[in-house]
């Protein structure tokens, strides 16, 4: 199934969800996506900068997930990273080093414009591995205050064994000049060993000042094996979403629309406030 098609399904069973009484308070004045008018509350102090994964862009990937924590009073922000200008209508192509030069300009534009002393970090795929890259290596570690990383391939990807299969089959080397060539070097970055997995850890990930959340499922189907994902340092909340919702079946691209990914990501951004999730979600598997 293309990934495309998965996503929209994952978005139909998200509306159904909240059809059938999983609502979503309303939208808080000045709290929509972009709005650089918007002034952080004493409740909500850091804006949030939300970050899509590779083929997507900043109203397709996390853009329900925006719309739920602009409409519970927080300022939110997206961007497509990672688009060439030829092909602006999908993000996350270009190296990750290359990428996160976007990300940071924003990140300080948003922080700006809010007059905010932190934003925090949320990112799917991709933008998982984009916000812990961006907390290490671009000097803005004052800056944030909260990251949250869904599915990232943090120690890199094997898809399932395909990936380590293209690596077996043709070697390193000729994989990245491949994937170079056609205009798709985030799949060198993405993988074990991969530039920008090498740069991430070499040394620990997590860097002083920064609060970090890291959410997967056991039931991912493309960054594996899931505990890639994880970041097994002090300090690094750690969380598969069937710790908490075991009958939860969802799969890599329902991570972004699932609902109980949506509490754990709340919980994250505002500690003091976590809560348990009630009443689980079952998200899309795929």
């Amino acid at each position: 199934m293309a990934r495309g098609t998965k996503r929209w399904l994952a978005a139909m069973g998200l509306a159904s969800l909240l059809t059938l009484g999983a609502t979503v308070p309303a939208q808080a004045a000045g709290g929509g996506n972009n709005d650089f008018g918007c002034r952080p509350s004493a409740a909500h102090p850091n804006p949030v900068v939300l970050l899509h994964g590779t083929f997507a862009t900043y109203y397709e990937d996390l853009n329900f997930l925006q719309a739920d924590l602009a409409a519970r009073g927080y300022c939110t922000f997206s961007l497509t990273y990672g688009a060439y200008p030829q092909f602006p209508f999908v993000g996350g192509l270009k190296p990750v080093a290359e990428s996160s030069l976007e990300i940071k300009a924003f990140v300080e534009k948003v922080r700006a414009a809010t007059g905010a002393a932190k934003v925090d970090v949320v990112g799917h795929s991709e933008g998982g591995l984009q916000s812990l890259y961006l907390a290490k290596m671009q000097g803005i570690q004052s800056e944030l205050g909260q990251v949250v990383a869904i599915a990232p391939p943090t120690h890199g990807a094997n898809a399932s064994g395909l990936l380590t299969l293209a690596y077996t089959l043709l070697g390193k080397s000729t994989w990245d000049t491949i994937v170079k060539t056609i205009g798709l070097p985030i799949f060198a970055d993405e993988l074990d060993g991969g530039a920008a997995v090498v740069a991430l850890n070499t040394g620990p990930v997590a860097q002083p000042g920064i609060g970090y959340t890291i959410i997967t499922s056991r039931y991912d189907e493309l960054v594996t094996p899931t505990e890639t994902s994880f970041v097994r340092e002090p300090g690094v909340k750690n969380q598969y979403v069937q710790d908490f919702c075991p009958f939860d079946p969802v799969g890599h691209i329902g991570e972004a629309y699932d609902l109980n990914v949506w509490h754990l990501v709340r919980n994250a951004l505002d500690p003091a406030h976590a809560a348990p999730i009630k009443v689980c979600a079952v998200g899309s598997p795929g």
